[in-house]
């Protein structure tokens, strides 16, 4: 099935696509802005285009597993996509999946103004396909 994944930040939101067979995670956009409505709009002019089956949208958990401002904001979040879209939405344990986009983008040598740009849909695929690989290894 496509599964979108969402990184949703105050100022960037990174969007993320896997192919039919969930095999690969990849980056779709960068959307600008933090204004949840806009955002959930663009997001669902993103569905329309891609047709995904199910969305997971990152949740910031504290490292303690305990659940802090950020992760209700990206809750409630997910609840206007789900209302948006109509498709089903899936909160999803995003825990260092930024650090681990830092890492990718150092071993492809992206710095500077180049990594601003890329680092929050990099981390949109970061937490698909963690998500694709727990899938895969659970039968989920």
């Amino acid at each position: 099935m496509v599964i979108m994944s969402v990184d949703y930040g105050d100022a960037r939101t990174g969007i993320a696509m896997c192919d039919r067979l969930e095999t690969l995670a990849y980056p779709v956009e960068v959307i600008k802005g933090g204004y949840a409505p806009k955002v959930a709009d663009r997001i669902g002019e993103l569905a329309i285009q891609h047709k995904p089956e199910l969305i997971v949208v990152g949740y910031p958990k504290n490292m303690d597993s305990s659940e802090g401002f950020r992760a209700e904001k990206c809750a409630k979040f997910a609840d206007l996509i789900a209302e948006i879209t109509q498709i089903p939405v899936k909160l999803w344990d995003e825990r260092l999946t930024t650090v681990s986009a830092y890492h990718l983008l150092n071993e492809a040598d992206t710095h500077g103004k180049k990594r601003k740009k890329v680092i929050d849909a990099v981390a949109a695929t970061v937490i698909l396909q963690d998500f694709l690989n727990y899938r895969r290894n659970s039968d989920a």
